[in-house]
């Protein structure tokens, strides 16, 4: 089965020129190395210039899917760590991302395939990565790392943000699930019923009569499930993580009763199962869900246009993180 990819359009970033070294500390980042489990998970902090020390709350940010550096570079151009302008949540926070288990935290374009991700010399993905990338690690070792800066001087410990996207919004609703230090939680471009029914509903969309894409998958799913600890990547996302990205998460998010946003673009596959937890959440009378709708917009939030391609040109992350302060300075203001 083709591997379902939920992809950071990696050609929409920022891109920075530096003639001096790059490095983190040339970007304005703090670079640290946390030890977790088996590996060193690499750990970015990025604080508004002379605001390093300066006690702020965390905005822990999880991305999307696959092995990709969090620092990419090509020749004197710099990719950006984060898909958005940070300028405005830096004022309030420290901005926080950890990196994927077996990538290197730098790499040039040219040693990555097409989707940026970091392969080896035969094509495929890290063993570390392989073995790794599966929801549970991510959650325990995000909170373990939560737990670490916490003990920070320079952490604010009265409130502490996730956001998470695609990928990264599964984390993070499971994170806030399982770790009650959580204050407020951003929930972007994720599927509310998993990731086995975003790949259904693309399928869908492409398939006639002829193909049936969907039935593959239907096969593939009732396969995996018989090994859900099946660790073999040849597919792409092994089983075991395919299954566990899979469970809805709308069984997460309905469990909390601190504030949650949820961003998504329209033409999202994801869609009709966002409109559904929204449906969900106001039969159960909960007040702490808002959900922001990009309307016409994709899942990374480019303009989709009346024949369906996508407008590059139309980049709308930096509108996404001033709603995202926007709704956190609201919830401030209604604690106090």
């Amino acid at each position: 089965m083709k591997s379902y990819i939920l992809v950071f359009l990696l050609l929409a970033y920022t891109m920075m020129a530096y003639a001096q070294p790059i490095n983190p500390a040339s970007l304005g980042f703090r670079h640290f190395q946390i030890p977790y489990q088996d590996i060193k998970s690499e750990l970015l902090v990025k604080s508004k210039k002379g605001d390093e020390l300066k006690t702020k709350p965390l905005f822990f940010f999880s991305q999307g899917s696959l092995p990709k550096p969090l620092i990419i570079t090509e020749d004197k151009d710099v990719y950006g760590v984060f898909p958005f302008n940070t300028d405005s949540l830096l004022e309030e926070y420290h901005l926080v991302i950890v990196g994927k288990p077996g990538v290197p935290l730098m790499a040039e374009r040219k040693n990555l395939n097409e989707q940026y991700c970091y392969i080896d010399a035969n094509g495929k993905m890290p063993p570390s990565y392989i073995q790794h990338n599966v929801l549970d690690f991510y959650v325990t070792r995000n909170i373990f790392i939560l737990e670490w800066m916490r003990k920070q001087s320079w952490v604010n410990k009265s409130r502490l943000v996730v956001a998470g996207h695609s990928e990264g919004s599964t984390i993070v609703a499971k994170m806030a699930v399982q770790y009650p230090k959580i204050t407020d939680i951003i929930y972007a471009g994720g599927n509310p019923m998993g990731r086995i029914m975003s790949i259904i509903a693309e399928e869908r969309f492409h398939e006639t009569d002829s193909s049936k894409l969907a039935d593959h998958s239907f096969s593939y799913w009732k396969e995996a499930l018989k090994h859900p600890n099946n660790m073999d990547a040849s597919r792409g996302d092994t089983d075991s993580a395919t299954i566990g990205f899979s469970y809805p998460p709308m069984h997460y998010l309905t469990q909390l009763k601190i504030p949650v946003l949820v961003s998504y673009g329209t033409k999202d596959w994801a869609t009709p199962y966002i409109d559904y937890l929204q449906i969900e959440t106001i039969r159960q009378k909960k007040s702490n869900f808002q959900f922001d709708a990009y309307i016409g917009k994709e899942h990374n939030f480019f303009a989709v246009r009346k024949d369906g391609s996508i407008d590059y040109d139309q980049y709308n992350w930096d509108k996404v993180a001033l709603d995202w302060l926007s709704w956190l300075h609201n919830n401030k203001k209604a604690t106090h």
